[in-house]
């Protein structure tokens, strides 16, 4: 079993182009089904869930 890559609210906020303190609204509302891991007070997002995340926000027909 391999262990998957977690990534900080930094690296995650910088992928999806919004800033930390809306990954900690998403969060706090549950307005994304974005999964994270807390432990104690720190966040981490596993990077397929990341790369599934914005997949399943792909709209339009990709280029051939």
């Amino acid at each position: 079993m391999s262990v998957p890559k977690l990534l900080t609210p930094d690296e995650v906020s910088d992928l999806l182009g919004v800033t930390t303190h809306t990954l900690a609204v998403w969060r706090s509302e549950k307005r994304y089904s974005l999964c994270y891991i807390k432990t104690g007070r720190l966040v981490r997002y596993r990077e397929e869930d990341v790369i599934q995340f914005i997949q399943d926000r792909t709209q339009g027909q990709k280029a051939s």
